[in-house]
């Protein structure tokens, strides 16, 4: 069925494979598909200029096995581009929210005590940890992680 497909279509059932992959790059994001789209659209182009030409050569096997190696090679190619361009963020803690909380000063809600404690930040409770001490107690933010707040006193 589908090798009658590529038969009867020919170059056309590649170009409507690129523009079906280009549509789901839109739908699924990904910077993969494009790769996948732009080797069958380039595959299917080849194959139009051919088709008329009577090449033998040019059966589906060639043409599924350009597209692998195609794919591979866009796909590689475009990876190294996109790294070698990658622009920096005017933001880059902006999904860090421990990061954007470092350096801040807070006062301790609930003491640290046996090295853990509270303190509010904005709406906030967060778990800290740090030496002792008594609540209220000003702190400063040192670093931490997802579920905790590394604090110092100030």
């Amino acid at each position: 069925m589908i090798l009658e497909t590529i038969r009867e279509f020919g170059g056309w059932s590649w170009v409507i494979l690129g523009f079906v992959l280009l549509g789901l790059e839109i739908l699924a994001p990904g910077i993969f598909f494009l790769w996948l789209g732009a080797a069958a659209l380039v595959i299917g182009a080849i194959s139009l200029m051919v088709w008329g030409l009577g090449a033998e050569l040019w059966v589906w096997q060639v043409q599924v096995l350009g597209f692998l190696i195609l794919s591979l090679v866009l796909a590689y190619a475009g990876r190294s581009w996109i790294s070698r361009n990658e622009v920096e963020s005017d933001e880059p803690t902006l999904n860090d929210r421990v990061a954007q909380l470092v350096g801040q000063i807070a006062t301790l809600e609930q003491p640290i005590v046996n090295g853990v404690g509270r303190v509010r930040l904005g709406d906030t409770l967060w778990r800290v940890s740090g030496e002792d001490m008594p609540a209220g107690t000003r702190v400063r933010i040192r670093g931490g992680d997802s579920d905790r707040l590394d604090v110092e006193s100030v």
